[in-house]
């Protein structure tokens, strides 16, 4: 879809601005582009039925979203506007709108997700019949698609020289805020008949859940606070952002994911500190510059994340046999409720299954152990992350677990299997983060919290532990199931050395 040709003079008497995950007014892409080419502008938010109706009826990710909306809707009437928020198929909803608004444009923000892609086509479509033009502008990156390309113009598959592009390209330009708000007068409220507040969660056929009582702050307001937090704690990033015990990360994954903070803000103020030598500032932009190459992987490469079923990024590392047998959907069920017997794998379940957020540095520890512990594949984890983190991001979790399981680009070497236990020593060296979210072990000693089945029968006893009871026995011996992991991924080794692709290191 072409850019618009943002003129002077309003070109277009009255357009559509469509929220999606980009749910702030203040630097959003899409957003300045409709009310610099219109005379007016009406905005809209769908609760898409496409996606709502495959959701869990608790879902935080709905009710971060619904509580947003409040915030977003409250902010658009108070610059002289309003937003309009229906509950049906966006591929419908969004022609049917501009023809009852009569509108001469649509405006939304680019989404390469194939899901998103796939119904972009069909509005795109719906409202060409009607005559009606649909712009989308770039607002979830800093670049995207084509913007980074090697010298042979080929998108980039490692992240190393990858990050060596993107912050050579990258200068003030890239990072400026788009100034919404010196454009605003084009804003306006929508028909009678059409205003309405935001739905509550009943009305859209979901329960509440515990999202209040975690204190997830949502909108705009919730992840300027988040942000401002973090930045009084930033250079300490690089050493503190591994501790899941510890107050490290920025928690604005959510906030990312659904827009209600914009990538230009973030990388904006990371990459001068960052400049002026400030490690944690480095190392936290490094970490959105990864975000930015997963989204360009997925676009390129939209198999990876093929409905019903991911292919690896890698092929020859479709041919590996996980393990089906009697035992898999037995170990795979105890790694989701955290009875696996290891300590830090369970706590960090029981985070996720609780909370809805996982540590990054667990993220990596849980799905190592399910694919090269278990021997599981990693698209089962995969889903089951996409159905309970807050914070999912399609791009970012598919690359995530194909780096686990080494089938994905710039991957960590199939022979890099964590250990469970000597993760829990190093990144949770008093087992803070296991004791609160595995009360059962608290009273457990710093040495033996990391691994029960190894402590002397008296501790277990005295810390009130019974293995196979209140805690379970591990469903695995590590050493044993890494000689079994080493072996199965054998098969992709003979296979590169057969066609002498040597993509693995040695």
């Amino acid at each position: 879809m072409p850019p618009i040709l943002l003129a002077v003079d309003k070109i277009y008497p009255k357009g559509l601005m469509w929220f999606r995950r980009d749910l702030r007014v203040d630097d959003n892409a899409a957003l300045y582009q409709a009310l610099r080419a219109c005379r007016q502008v009406v905005c809209v938010f769908v609760f898409d039925r496409a996606i709502l109706e495959s959701l869990p009826r608790a879902d935080r990710r709905v009710e971060f979203i619904r509580e947003s909306l409040v915030e977003l809707q409250a902010e658009l009437e108070a610059l002289g506007g309003g937003l309009i928020v229906r509950h049906a198929l966006a591929e419908e909803e969004i022609a049917q709108l501009a023809r009852t608004l009569e509108v001469q444009a649509v405006f939304a923000n680019r989404d390469d997700e194939p899901a998103a892609l796939d119904r972009d086509a069909k509005v795109l479509g719906a409202l060409a019949n009607a005559g009606v033009a649909f712009h989308t502008a770039k607002d979830q990156a800093i670049f995207e698609r084509d913007e980074l390309l090697t010298q042979a113009g080929q998108p980039y598959t490692v992240f190393t020289p990858y990050k060596r592009a993107w912050l050579a390209k990258v200068d003030a330009f890239y990072l400026k805020a788009y100034p919404v708000r010196s454009h605003a007068e084009a804003l306006a409220p929508p028909p009678a008949a059409l205003r309405a507040p935001v739905p509550t969660l009943a009305g859209l056929g979901f329960e509440p859940t515990n999202l209040s009582e975690l204190d997830i702050p949502t909108g705009s307001q919730g992840a300027a606070a988040l942000l401002g937090d973090f930045l009084q704690r930033i250079d300490r990033y690089d050493q503190a952002r591994d501790f899941p015990a510890v107050r490290g990360p920025s928690y604005l994954g959510v906030h990312l994911r659904f827009g209600t903070v914009s990538i230009r803000q973030l990388a904006g103020l990371a990459h001068p500190l960052s400049l002026q030598g400030s490690a944690g500032a480095a190392t936290w932009l490094s970490e959105l510059i990864w975000r930015d190459f997963y989204f360009q992987i997925l676009a390129h490469h939209p198999q990876v994340a093929e409905a019903g079923e991911s292919r690896s990024f890698r092929p020859e590392y479709d041919r590996i046999q996980w393990h089906h047998g009697k035992h898999a959907d037995q170990w795979f069920e105890a790694w989701c409720r955290g009875r696996t017997g290891y300590p830090l794998v369970d706590a960090a379940m029981a985070q996720i299954n609780q909370t809805g957020y996982m540590h990054n540095r667990l993220r990596m520890v849980v799905a190592s152990f399910l694919c090269k512990d278990l021997g599981l594949d990693w698209r089962r984890g995969e889903r089951y992350f996409a159905e309970h983190l807050n914070d999912f991001e399609l791009a970012s979790n598919n690359g995530g677990w194909q780096w686990a399981s080494s089938s994905g680009c710039d991957a960590q070497p199939y022979f890099r299997i964590f250990n469970p236990v000597t993760q829990s020593e190093r990144f949770d060296p008093e087992g803070k983060f296991i004791r609160r979210y595995l009360p059962q072990l608290a009273k457990l000693s710093n040495a033996a919290i990391h691994a029960p089945w190894a402590a002397k029968p008296l501790e277990l006893v005295a810390a009130g532990v019974e293995l196979g009871d209140n805690y379970p026995k591990p469903l695995v011996d590590h050493a044993e199931a890494r000689e079994r992991t080493l072996q199965r991924y054998a098969v992709v080794r003979q296979g590169e050395r057969a066609t002498g692709t040597g993509r693995l290191r040695p």
